[in-house]
């Protein structure tokens, strides 16, 4: 099963967290369990986490946070979209859940959010689980790519099978088809009089991208002290070298990686992704 619960965020936001459940034994017992706390990636949503906070809430207290912006989260039209925000919200939520000492797993953006938090805020955090997310700056030509790609979705969607087929077969920017891209994207969208629309902003979405891709974040995730485990997917955006240097640069850091999976490493091959973490979980969550 699954429960949402109203957190309040960085100035005030409306933020929706969803708790999964087995259901608990016992409230007691649920309770006392270890945190997670799931971090989406940019154009994500929490209920993109279902397969992995439910295998999760077996044994521990499994979270995914709608991050501002995302999901059933307020979308302020003025934001801010900073990554001081994003990191303040993902700290309300594992404060005001009590979650803490939490394991944080995050997706592309969401990881940088959770590492962020973590250099921050170490008597928060247990372990990390970054997917699929560089550390270098990315730069000015990758954000003039996204807002050409953003423009050329043919929104509004007259069904969700336009949509799925579009994202996981038609966008330019795909190599290959890819099925569960266009299952991902699908589960993003709502249907609005005139068809099928994103539940984001796009706009917002470039502006919360604005706050953290023309800069490198290597400082802070040297300041990560908990154990750290650096995900990718080999078709992913984070090449191996890259993700080698993550892990030397944090002080507990391992390495894992995802055959045949892209950047949606959770979505793309869940056995995959959970074959990769499990291990390390087993380490950290030990009840």
């Amino acid at each position: 099963m699954v429960r949402r619960i109203d957190v309040t965020g960085a100035g005030g936001v409306r933020l929706a967290a969803w708790e999964f459940a087995d259901p608990p034994k016992g409230r007691e017992e649920h309770e006392s369990a270890p945190g997670v706390l799931l971090l989406h990636g940019l154009m994500g949503r929490a209920s993109h986490w279902a397969p992995t906070a439910r295998w999760l809430a077996e044994r521990h207290r499994a979270v995914a946070l709608d991050q501002r912006g995302h999901g059933r989260s307020e979308k302020p039209v003025d934001g801010p979209f900073t990554r001081e925000a994003y990191v303040a919200d993902a700290e309300a939520a594992v404060e005001q859940l009590g979650l803490a000492p939490v394991t944080l797993i995050g997706h592309s953006m969401g990881a940088l959010t959770a590492w962020q938090l973590a250099a921050r805020r170490p008597d928060l955090v247990r372990a990390l689980i970054i997917c699929d997310m560089r550390a270098s700056a990315l730069g000015a030509a990758s954000q003039r790519e996204w807002e050409d790609w953003f423009r050329s979705w043919p929104v509004p969607f007259a069904t969700l099978a336009d949509v799925r087929k579009w994202f996981g077969e038609d966008d330019p920017r795909l190599e290959r088809p890819n099925p569960a891209r266009g299952e991902f994207f699908a589960e993003a969208m709502a249907e609005r009089a005139d068809g099928w629309r994103p539940v984001f902003s796009r706009r917002q979405m470039l502006t919360s991208r604005e706050t953290w891709v023309f800069d490198a974040h290597w400082e802070e995730l040297a300041q990560v002290r908990c154990p750290t485990l650096v995900v990718r997917g080999l078709d992913g955006e984070l090449g191996r070298a890259e993700a080698q240097e993550m892990v030397r640069v944090l002080p507990l850091g391992q390495y894992g990686e995802v055959p045949d999976a892209g950047h949606l490493v959770h979505y793309d091959h869940p056995d995959g992704w959970r074959a990769a973490i499990e291990p390390f979980l087993g380490g950290v969550l030990t009840p």
